[in-house]
């Protein structure tokens, strides 16, 4: 956690209705944007259907269109610790090193019939996705990158705590 610290994101909640494919939450960072669409519940699977279903093809449009890797952030409500889990919609544009965070990071799972669910069991936890997003820098040369910055600067907060907070804040009913 300590890259996250040093390399921090900013999470920028979305506005409600109006915002479609922007998700509850734009996290950015200089290697790295993702829309997330935040889920909250007490049972492990989400179908999607209706708004839910609008939801997932915006953001999936949104990463077709744009090269950002759209996240699923599902909270399990009742879960002692680490309970919430991370998909990435399916998009086949994903680049630069979201590419490589993109081909560890699970997908919706999909119905019989070939909808995107939401299955708490198959996803990532989060505290292991922001451990490989933190890991996951890389620089114009090809190197990882870690940001230097003097003591005070700022750099060593903003990181995985406020991107915590603003996934529970940002979570939905």
């Amino acid at each position: 956690m300590r890259t996250v610290i040093e390399a921090p994101f900013l999470a920028v909640r979305a506005p409600g209705s109006g915002s479609e494919g922007t998700g509850d939450l734009l996290v950015l960072r200089g290697d790295a944007c993702f829309p997330i669409e935040v889920k909250s519940t007490a049972t492990p699977k989400l179908y999607l259907s209706g708004r839910t279903l609008e939801q997932h093809e915006a953001l999936r449009s949104t990463g077709e269109r744009t090269g950002v890797m759209p996240l699923y952030a599902h909270r399990l409500k009742g879960v002692r610790g680490d309970s919430w889990r991370m998909f990435r919609v399916h998009t086949v544009h994903i680049t630069g090193p979201m590419a490589a965070v993109a081909s560890r990071v699970p997908t919706l799972p999909l119905t019989s019939s070939g909808r995107p669910h939401l299955d708490w069991d198959r996803g990532m936890p989060l505290n292991r996705f922001l451990h490989l997003i933190s890991t996951t820098s890389v620089g114009r040369e090809g190197r990882a990158m870690v940001p230097q910055g003097p003591a005070g600067s700022g750099m060593e907060r903003g990181g995985a705590i406020d991107l915590l907070t603003s996934l529970l804040q940002a979570r939905s009913p």
